[in-house]
């Protein structure tokens, strides 16, 4: 048996496939309508740290997946979130001209070109997690479900309005975990299970411990991330530092403070890892993408 990759060169191997995959799957920028379909792929290609993707391959190979079904979700949920980041940034959110080191799509183009990107993305993503033939389609059924979950007011949407409506005010701890399990964390679950779905059939057992996976990581990357605002600057984040207190946002740094907050990612770290362990060294490089978002710096 030959020897795996290490983590760097497993990991950029992915991005590398994520980038051509989703090259494929977006619409050609020469297509009409021109403009929208240029927007869709400046957006989305040549940028980002590809976390879910990255999740959804791991989960992909701990359970089998073939090639172009693991493709096709790692693909859908970036889109996903990529549309989220175009909406996010618009003016009638958080109001931000900088994304991924380049201008924001809304600045970039304009505001109305911003809105229709973000709607064809979100769309785009289901036309392509559907067009897997490598699925049974019950399971592709469930799949699309979950994905429609993890994108709507029983996840991400419903987390974004609850943040939009928290500005300026005091949130208990519970409360902004329960945010943040929407906002951030629905969508980074969702990336673990269709890798996994893309694969072979889940027990009951291993379902479960993939969800305590996801769970805790989907919380430690809003805590870095709230870390990561805090203390870093905007040319090493790629996008504006500190909004989040300019906004007057409630966040784990201004609700627990900068160490107790680093604490509290490792703690979630391992408990990520501890899920882990009814999978052994087949998981490695669930554990090591666990490592990567509670570690990183930018």
């Amino acid at each position: 048996m030959s020897a795996q990759p290490d983590f760097r060169t497993w990991m950029e191997g992915v991005q590398a496939r994520t980038e051509d995959a989703l090259g494929r799957f977006l619409p050609d920028a020469a297509s009409v309508p021109a403009k929208l379909h240029e927007a869709m792929r400046y957006t989305t290609l040549g940028g980002g740290k590809r976390v879910r993707p990255l999740l959804a391959y791991a989960a992909g190979e701990l359970f089998g997946a073939l090639d172009d079904a693991v493709a096709r979700a790692a693909c859908a949920v970036e889109m996903i979130h990529v549309y989220s980041l175009v909406h996010d940034d618009m003016p009638c959110m958080d109001d931000d001209a900088l994304r991924r080191g380049k201008p924001t799509v809304h600045v970039a183009y304009d505001e109305a070109t911003a809105l229709l990107v973000g709607d064809a993305l979100q769309a785009q993503a289901f036309e392509v997690l559907a067009g897997s033939e490598e699925v049974a389609p019950a399971r592709l059924v469930q799949m699309l479900r979950l994905l429609a979950e993890a994108a709507g007011t029983k996840g991400m949407c419903g987390g974004q309005a609850i943040d939009l409506d928290s500005v300026g005010i005091s949130l208990s701890l519970e409360e902004l975990e329960r945010m943040h399990q929407l906002k951030t964390g629905a969508m980074l679950r969702v990336s673990v299970l269709l890798g996994a779905l893309a694969g072979r059939e889940l027990s009951a057992p291993e379902l479960q411990a993939l969800k305590d996976y996801a769970r805790a990581i989907g919380l430690a990357f809003q805590v870095v991330d709230d870390v990561l605002d805090a203390t870093a600057d905007s040319a090493t984040l790629g996008k504006t530092a500190g909004k989040d207190a300019a906004a007057n946002k409630p966040t784990y740094v201004s609700i627990l403070g900068l160490a107790p907050s680093k604490a509290l990612a490792e703690q979630l770290r391992q408990q990520a890892h501890q899920a882990l362990a009814p999978f052994g060294e087949q998981a490695l490089r669930l554990r090591e993408l666990a490592d990567l978002i509670v570690q990183r710096k930018a």
